[in-house]
């Protein structure tokens, strides 16, 4: 199968420091969200510095600096799919990120899960094929293998709940049946998503570190699809302090390691 060629080769023919210039003085954590609405919210409370670009044939997607609590932290807007993202985090790695905080929107697969309730994945499912270029074949990827105790406890500081488990990771949104949907969930996955595999695996094999967390958007586990908050601008201000806990993650790790 194609999805078993992967080679551990890191030469690769067009490598990214080929492409990007390294930054001086990059932050040590970068801090990234997909929604732009939800982006411009959280970067509206500070006076944030453009310290790069990331080129792509959509835009140039430019990459900030904000200072918070003292500390400076490295924050930027991906784009959703897996392959672009991914791509574009190469590049950021290129450039000089060694660890990067993720805020991703979800389906959920159990009704149970609140309408923007926050989910940190253990495992992901790797129905994509990204993830296939990073490390050998395999269905699941063990995620978030660092820092989840930290997150825990900024959480339980701002009394914020949370549930754990499996996330789907596909590339087909459109695809979702309700017969995947369901042997999904006799999988173990609570939600599905479409970068989380991949950009474990990608940060897996260049050695940097990654932690990504969920906020709940539509309900997949009804009779019909229920969208809930999936809309970027519903619920923009509770989403924007789901965003926050990643900042505090970002500052925590920075103290750790000082």
């Amino acid at each position: 199968m194609i999805l078993e060629e992967f080679d551990k080769d890191r030469d690769a023919i067009i490598n990214p420091d080929m492409l990007v210039d390294k930054i001086d003085n990059f932050p040590e954590v970068t801090l990234s969200c997909f929604s732009y609405q939800l982006f411009n919210n959280f970067l509206s409370y500070f006076k944030p510095k453009i310290i790069g670009y990331v080129h792509s044939a959509i835009n140039l997607n430019p990459i900030y600096e904000i200072e918070y609590k003292s500390k400076k932290v490295a924050v930027m807007q991906s784009f959703v799919g897996e392959p672009i993202c991914v791509g574009m985090y190469e590049d950021v790695i290129a450039m000089g990120s060694k660890r990067l905080i993720l805020l991703g929107n979800c389906g959920v697969l159990d009704k149970n899960i609140e309408d923007c309730g926050i989910i940190i994945p253990t495992k992901a499912i790797r129905d994509e094929g990204t993830s296939y270029h990073y490390l050998p074949a395999s269905d699941t990827i063990e995620v978030n293998k660092k820092y989840r105790d930290e997150f825990k406890q900024i959480l339980k500081e701002a009394s914020y709940t949370y549930v754990e488990g499996t996330t789907w990771t596909t590339d087909a949104c459109y695809r979702e049946t309700r017969s995947k949907v369901n042997r999904r969930k006799e999988q173990g996955a609570i939600c599905v998503e479409m970068e989380c595999a991949g950009m474990q695996a990608l940060c897996d094999f260049r050695n940097v570190e990654f932690f990504q967390y969920l906020y709940a958007g539509d309900n997949l586990d009804h009779q019909t699809w229920d969208p809930r908050s999936l809309s970027g601008d519903i619920k923009i201000d509770e989403k924007s302090k789901i965003m926050f806990l990643g900042l505090e993650l970002a500052i925590k790790i920075i103290n750790k390691i000082s």
